[in-house]
C-alpha cells in the first residue's frame, strides 16, 4: 500500500510583487539555495525587459510563461508487453512548472553575458511567441499531436 502524500509547503509570495509565480519562478531559478542570487538575476532581468520594451516587466514575464505553458504532453503507458506514448492534459500547476524550467533551461543555454540578460532576452523572445522555450512546447505539441492515436489508453 501506498503511504500518504506529503503535505504541500506554503510559499510566501516575492517581497517587490507580492506575487506566488514570481517567488516559484524565483525558487527554481535557484542554485545551491542561493536565494539571494536568483532574486538579483529575476529582478535584474526585469529592469532590463522594463528599459528594453519600455513596458511593466511583470507583464511580459506572465505572458512568456502563459505562451510557453504546454496544454498537452505525453506520458509512457506499458501494456501488455508494449510501451506507449500516450498524450495527456496537462494540469495547471505543471502547466507552470514545464514553462518556468523551459525559460530558465533556455536562458542558461543562450551564450555570454550575464544571467539577468539572458533570462531577460529569453522572457522578451517567450513573450513574442519564439524563443528556446516556445521551441520546446511545440517539440511537446507535436510528440503529443503524433501519438494521437494512442490517446484511448488514457
Amino acid at each position: 500500500m501506498r503511504r500518504r502524500r506529503p503535505e504541500k509547503r506554503k510559499i510566501l509570495p516575492d517581497p517587490i510583487f507580492s506575487d506566488l509565480e514570481v517567488a516559484k519562478f524565483m525558487n527554481f531559478l535557484m542554485i545551491g539555495g542561493k536565494k539571494g542570487a536568483s532574486e538579483k538575476i529575476f529582478y535584474g532581468a526585469i529592469q532590463i525587459i522594463k528599459s528594453r520594451t519600455k513596458k511593466d516587466g511583470i507583464d511580459i514575464f506572465k505572458s512568456a510563461v502563459k505562451n510557453a505553458a504546454p496544454l498537452l504532453e505525453v506520458k509512457s503507458k506499458r501494456i501488455g508487453g508494449a510501451t506507449y506514448q500516450v498524450p495527456i492534459e496537462v494540469a495547471r500547476h505543471r502547466q507552470f512548472f514545464l514553462a518556468a524550467h523551459w525559460i530558465i533551461n533556455s536562458a542558461r543555454k543562450r551564450s555570454g553575458r550575464a544571467m539577468a540578460e539572458r533570462l531577460a532576452a529569453e522572457l522578451i523572445s517567450a513573450a513574442n511567441n519564439e524563443g528556446g522555450a516556445i521551441k520546446k512546447k511545440e517539440d511537446t505539441h507535436r510528440m503529443a499531436e503524433a501519438n494521437r492515436a494512442f490517446a484511448h489508453f488514457r
